[in-house]
């Protein structure tokens, strides 16, 4: 299996290391987040990667070949024309992938998620996409039916609500930022230049079948803001 990386984005949150570094490089117990992700991967025999660069991309480039790609096959889509956010960046990248499924992971998230067994699930139900979700607190949620099947989105903070499919049960569940696609997705998406892939799975929820791969219980953390690089570090050594 394939997959791919974001690594393409600002990190405005994660201030003042990425006024003059990319988030992907944040360290976390001497390793950046990229390298532990491509690490992480290959732990499940992913090794053919390609990652989006962005915001100090030649920092990105630079690190993956001067470390020989830490052991993994590694393709650059180089976005630094324009950010393209998560659905544009992996559009651009679509070429890269054959027609099998395969994988996406923000950089910026770290897990103990086993791959194997969210892969598994995926070969034996074959939805368009399958998203890994867990029951921790944020406020932005995807909502599930009682099928695993994605119904909508919500935003505790602001209110907004999108309901693709009414249910009677609505389940809120916080996205890990890892899903596996099947590459039939690119066929799809009408939607060209910059724009979020969250938009799309909503879109495409109101006729395709969309999943959740609960993984609550596996360690996982998003280190979108310094501070959580000190919980990182207690949970990653």
């Amino acid at each position: 299996m394939k997959a791919m990386i974001f690594a393409a984005g600002l990190g405005t949150r994660f201030k003042p290391w990425t006024d003059k570094h990319p988030k992907a490089l944040a360290l976390v117990s001497g390793k950046s987040l990229l390298q532990r992700n491509i690490e992480y991967l290959q732990q499940f025999g992913i090794t053919e990667l390609i990652v989006n660069v962005h915001h100090f991309s030649e920092q990105i480039i630079d690190s993956i070949k001067n470390n020989k790609g830490w052991g993994s096959n590694i393709t650059i889509s180089d976005e630094s024309n324009e950010v393209l956010e998560t659905g544009g960046g992996l559009k651009k990248a679509s070429w890269y992938f054959d027609n099998n499924p395969f994988l996406v992971i923000n950089a910026d998230v770290l897990t103990d998620l086993n791959l194997d067994k969210m892969i598994a699930c995926y070969q034996t139900k074959k939805p368009l996409a399958m998203l890994a979700v867990s029951n921790r607190k944020t406020s932005r949620y995807f909502l599930f039916d009682e099928k695993n099947e994605l119904c909508g989105w919500k935003n505790t903070k602001t209110g907004e609500e999108k309901i693709t499919r009414q249910k009677n049960t609505l389940i809120e569940k916080a996205f890990s930022g890892i899903h596996i696609i099947n590459p039939r997705i690119f066929s799809l998406v009408k939607l060209e230049g910059k724009f979020s892939i969250v938009d799309v799975y909503l879109e495409l929820s109101k006729k395709e079948n969309i999943l959740c791969f609960d993984h609550s219980g596996s360690k996982f953390v998003d280190v979108g803001k310094p501070e959580s690089v000190a919980i990182a570090e207690q949970m990653f050594v």
